[in-house]
């Protein structure tokens, strides 16, 4: 029999022929007796104060699981343990923004190219590019965005969206970026799409040298992290995206502030558009 509320099971009860027992009416109803007597325990205040406090760290960091919710709560003075912050952000469905599908996943059956970088001097546009994949979780699914910065400029370079992880996406995307301007390297994680044939093929094609991170090091391409961490704290986490275009022309106005208006504080200057008139197309 389907399950049916104490509330009402008590109600049933009281408006029951008086000829019948109370063991009889269970009996009927297909109830335990005990069930008959319990009444659900209100929600704590205490509980109810703390998940507030749950909910403006997780709003300020919503990429914040409940440990380190848990120290945020204790470095403002809350005694609280990390089971209990847990059962109260899995009951009122707080998660933190965890990552989705492995962008970086290397095919082991394709060739890996050392690091060039190290010990590098960067000293003008268009000598090092790096270039990555996020994704960007949507209500129907998952979009790709994959950007290519200049590592002396910081310049987004290019950019494009899609829906699908397919190589020949992203050499088409980058094929387009080429006719303003050609980097000496371009590096990038030992991803499938960056290790594949055809992606190394079009390189050597356009005498590009290639350099790829090494397994782990995330801080090989910083750049382009740091890009991925500015785009999505000050735009992508704030907002919701009904539809791939809406989506779409965001990335395109935040990329015009990222590039002619943010400031740069490792740069020390507020914009860099001086990248194209500095930069040289090298044919």
């Amino acid at each position: 029999m389907e399950q049916i509320p104490g509330e009402q099971r008590r109600e049933l009860i009281q408006v029951a022929p008086k000829e019948l027992s109370i063991r009889q009416c269970c009996d009927l109803l297909g109830l335990n007796r005990s069930t008959l007597y319990y009444k659900e325990k209100p929600a704590n205040i205490d509980d109810i104060d703390l998940l507030n406090a749950i909910r403006d760290i997780w709003e300020r960091y919503p990429f914040y699981g409940y440990r380190r919710i848990t120290k945020e709560l204790r470095a403002s003075g809350v005694k609280v343990n990390r089971k209990r912050v847990q059962r109260l952000m899995a009951w009122s469905g707080i998660q933190a923004i965890y990552p989705g599908p492995n962008t970086s996943r290397r095919n082991h059956l394709h060739a890996v190219h050392p690091y060039l970088l190290r010990d590098l001097s960067i000293t003008h546009p268009n000598q090092v590019w790096m270039i990555d994949i996020t994704y960007l979780r949507m209500p129907n699914g998952f979009m790709y965005l994959v950007a290519l910065i200049d590592v002396y400029s910081r310049y987004v370079v290019g950019w494009s969206l899609s829906n699908t992880l397919d190589t020949e996406f992203w050499v088409e995307a980058l094929k387009s970026w080429l006719t303003d301007a050609r980097p000496e390297i371009i590096n990038s994680d030992q991803g499938c799409q960056f290790t594949s044939d055809e992606w190394i093929h079009f390189l050597r094609e356009w005498e590009i040298k290639i350099s790829m991170t090494g397994k782990g090091r995330c801080l090989d391409n910083v750049y382009i992290e740091r890009f991925w961490r500015s785009f999505k704290r000050e735009e992508f986490y704030l907002n919701e995206y009904g539809s791939v275009k809406e989506l779409r022309n965001t990335i395109s106005v935040y990329i015009e502030f990222y590039n002619k208006k943010r400031w740069h504080q490792s740069l020390g200057y507020p914009m860099h558009t001086f990248y194209w008139a500095k930069s040289q197309p090298s044919y």
